[in-house]
């Protein structure tokens, strides 16, 4: 098949290897240059993008902050309406769905204006989370405000454009469940994996070292298959979760919705007999779907440093990602994959590592 990929970043170009891997052709459009680029090439090809949906038996994209206009241009080769895929980007229609669905979410307000935000916040007495409707990752586009707090700067800032309001979650942890769906409606998902943050930003993830019950994989499981049913969706998609709760009374919030592959997936390139990009490609270009087989995994992200350190690249229980990307700070430049034999073990190395591997913008 004939696959036109939008984004040409890193989950772009992951997604190309599996096109690749699996005997497909594919073309990437970089939205920022508004260029088709060939694979593992920054030199624009002979293509316009309308050319390119021509040529393509099937699009898909590696981010989800395409703009209307770019879906408009594009839909009637992906494999989910476009009003779907448009009320999956905007956090209002994204919540909506999780509410319509019974799939916990934190209780949640939207504002179209500094106005509407000012008010909210004036009659609210406890903590929340504020974000953009639209855009914004790793902690970008979001604030956070407690009573007693000033509300005019905030509401200023943050009202430009319209956004959510979200109670504040005394959460446990923050996890991810990645999984596809296929076009017979099959449904694969790998281990909920618990990620850390800092500043915002992932710093690392471990999976498939057991550490949550089976009663709470099951759920987030669950909770993924209503969510990609009720959209008719194929490929691969993620939900971030807060878990909370304790013992058998701990349950998942959904956080976010990302209709993609997943930062937060990285390990299964490492970690599983079919990683998240190859899933994904199998899902939209009709081929079976396996049953997965995982090891456990760390994943650490690499952020805003110059290079991977040559122990990392020599080490034989270490896979090393560098996406050939200028180093700044907060940007997140490659990943290491690492091979463990236990939950402390991962997390030993993480703390090991990380401060190693990322430097963040102050």
């Amino acid at each position: 098949m004939k696959i036109l990929i939008l984004g040409n970043g890193q989950l772009g170009q992951m997604l190309g290897k599996a096109v690749i891997q699996q005997g497909h052709e594919c073309v990437l459009y970089s939205d920022r240059l508004d260029k088709v680029m060939a694979l593992g090439s920054q030199q624009p090809l002979a293509m316009t993008l309308a050319e390119a949906n021509d040529w393509a038996d099937v699009t898909t994209w590696e981010h989800e902050h395409l703009g209307e206009a770019l879906v408009a241009k594009t839909a009637d080769k992906f494999l989910l309406k476009a009003e779907r895929f448009n009320g999956l980007v905007d956090r209002r229609t994204q919540k909506a769905l999780c509410d319509e669905l019974d799939i916990p979410t934190s209780a949640w307000k939207a504002y179209e204006n500094t106005t509407e935000l000012t008010a909210i916040l004036e009659s609210c007495d406890h903590a929340v989370v504020i974000k953009s409707a639209k855009g914004g990752y790793d902690g970008k586009g979001q604030w956070r405000w407690k009573p007693g707090e000033d509300i005019t700067a905030i509401a200023e800032d943050a009202g430009q454009r319209p956004g959510i309001v979200e109670d504040m979650i005394a959460f446990t942890d923050e996890v991810s469940v990645v999984g596809a769906r296929s076009h017979k409606g099959e449904q694969r998902c790998f281990p909920l994996t618990l990620n850390v943050h800092t500043k915002g930003i992932l710093s690392y993830s471990l999976a498939g070292a057991e550490h949550f019950s089976k009663a709470l994989e099951a759920l987030a499981k669950e909770h993924h298959k209503k969510l990609t049913d009720a959209l008719d969706y194929v490929g691969v998609l993620a939900i971030e979760f807060f878990v909370v709760g304790e013992g058998d009374n701990q349950h998942l919030l959904v956080n976010e919705v990302a209709p993609r592959v997943h930062n937060s997936g990285h390990w299964t390139m490492s970690g599983a007999n079919c990683d998240q990009f190859n899933l994904h490609i199998r899902a939209i270009t009709g081929l079976p779907l396996p049953e997965l087989l995982i090891a456990p995994t760390l994943m650490v992200n690499v952020i805003g440093v110059a290079g991977i350190p040559e122990a990392l690249w020599e080490a034989a229980a270490a896979e090393c990602h560098w996406y050939g990307k200028d180093a700044r700070p907060g940007r997140k430049v490659g990943h290491v994959n690492i091979m463990i034999d236990s939950f402390e073990r991962g997390e030993n190395l993480a703390s090991t590592w990380a401060d190693k591997l990322q430097l963040l913008a102050s």
